[in-house]
């Protein structure tokens, strides 16, 4: 079965139900921390499109919304504290919203293809990802995807480890599957 992934910027008026009841699921809850009211939800998300730092996406597969996405200039951003960044480097943040759509492979191929999306930036030579060093399953995955695990690091929000994807590595490994 052929599935074609897509990414569409995130609109607050067509996005903040999904999003917010998203952000409640029991599987996401652990790691995102915003299981909260849907007034504060709203300021949340209101402050986020507003950051220029960084890019928010609804994910789709076959046309239906299924993932949400933060693209981020690493620069800008307090992981920026924790390694020699480099101006083209960008970060990654991701969730699967619907529990139907876990378990089922579809993190790597989704997780591909933003990767792919980002070094379409001729300056981004590396992507950076920090997800919850108790998520072992979202690390594997990135692995997968072509990151490397560099150091466990304290975030002001979570224990986390700080991984990098090199543009070199990524062609690399797409090159091998």
């Amino acid at each position: 079965m052929q599935n074609t992934i897509s990414f569409r910027e995130v609109v607050f008026e067509d996005d903040v139900d999904l999003l917010h009841k998203w952000h409640r699921q029991q599987h996401v809850v652990p790691f995102w921390r915003l299981n909260i009211s849907r007034d504060d939800y709203e300021r949340h998300l209101t402050a986020f499109l507003q950051d220029e730092h960084q890019t928010l996406y609804m994910g789709a597969l076959d046309g239906i919304p299924m993932s949400y996405w933060e693209a981020y200039w690493a620069k800008d951003d307090i992981i920026a504290d924790y390694y020699d960044v480099e101006d083209g480097d960008q970060g990654i943040h991701l969730l699967i919203g619907p529990p139907s759509y876990l378990g089922k492979g579809l993190a790597l191929p989704l997780l591909k293809a933003m990767v792919s999306f980002q070094f379409q930036h001729q300056n981004t030579k590396k992507v950076v990802a920090e997800p919850d060093i108790r998520n072992e399953k979202m690390i594997h995955v990135f692995e997968r995807c072509g990151f490397e695990r560099i150091k466990p690091i304290q975030l002001p929000d979570k224990e986390a480890m700080l991984m990098f994807c090199e543009r070199d590595r990524f062609v690399l490994k797409g090159e091998k599957e």
